[in-house]
């Protein structure tokens, strides 16, 4: 287990998202939502850090 400093967040989503979250984790083998949502967080901000650069 990494030793990154982490915070613990409440995140309030809708039923359709919470579904989406847990088909994600099943097909990334996720141990829980947040670990998905830490992946789509962090996909998202490279691709607008590299739509920044373009500009």
């Amino acid at each position: 287990m990494s030793k990154n400093p982490t915070r613990k967040i409440t995140v309030r989503v809708s039923p359709q998202t919470a579904y989406n979250l847990e088909l994600l984790m099943a097909m990334s083998g996720a141990k829980s939502a947040g670990r998905v949502i830490d992946k789509l967080v962090r996909d998202r901000m490279l691709a607008l850090k590299g739509h920044k650069e373009e500009h």
